[in-house]
């Protein structure tokens, strides 16, 4: 059975789906615990596993990670997480990173349970945007970044996806779930209300 860990920090997990705006409120977030003289590590999952994968000499670059056997995918996302652990010890750790992520054969958990039994966070953040707004963003960034062009009704099953992974890993880590809405032209108000996670200690 998993067991809550004891640290000096929070380890505060940002989920959300392509377009929904993570990165906008994010940098939102991390300017506002600035503003608050709170000290906060950004980490980003995908970034920490491809620096694993460079270190091992798996990989010479990012496309060749989606490449690599699932028990090589496995072994990187385990050391990631047991360096995220480390660092949380002893930090404030805003980690970026997805729920769920769609692939042909469905959906594949960005938290599977080895990776949150490692973990054991503090609070999982889900930012939502209302589905239209998201097919939008996408369609408006389709020249500047490979997105997915869902229907809005895809878009709502994806985040629905979500809620349900948090919910489960909430039942497994004991931690909260915390659901934040990126309304248009709110992020800063999204961005306050993850950075006022770290005020609460």
């Amino acid at each position: 059975m998993a067991k809550r860990v004891s640290r000096e920090g929070k380890l505060v997990i940002v989920t959300g789906i392509p377009g929904v705006g993570k990165t906008t409120v994010l940098n939102s977030a991390i300017s506002y615990c600035k503003e608050s003289m709170i000290d906060v590590i950004h980490i980003n999952y995908g970034d920490l596993m491809f620096e694993e994968a460079i270190a091992n000499g798996l990989v010479k670059d990012r496309d060749e990670m989606r490449r690599l056997s699932i028990n090589h995918q496995i072994s990187l996302q385990l050391n990631a997480a047991n360096r995220i652990r480390s660092i949380s010890e002893k930090n404030n750790v805003l980690l970026d990173t997805h729920m769920f992520i769609r692939t042909i054969d469905g959906y594949m958990p960005g938290i599977p349970i080895w990776i949150a039994e490692s973990l054991m966070p503090d609070t999982i953040v889900l930012l939502e945007a209302d589905p239209e707004s998201i097919s939008r963003r996408r369609r408006k960034d389709a020249g500047i970044r490979n997105r997915e062009e869902d229907s809005p009704q895809k878009i709502e099953e994806h985040q629905l996806m979500g809620r349900a992974g948090a919910a489960s890993l909430a039942i497994l880590t004991g931690c909260t779930v915390l659901i934040v809405e990126n309304r248009e032209g709110e992020h800063e108000a999204a961005g306050r209300a993850i950075a006022s996670l770290f005020r609460r200690q």
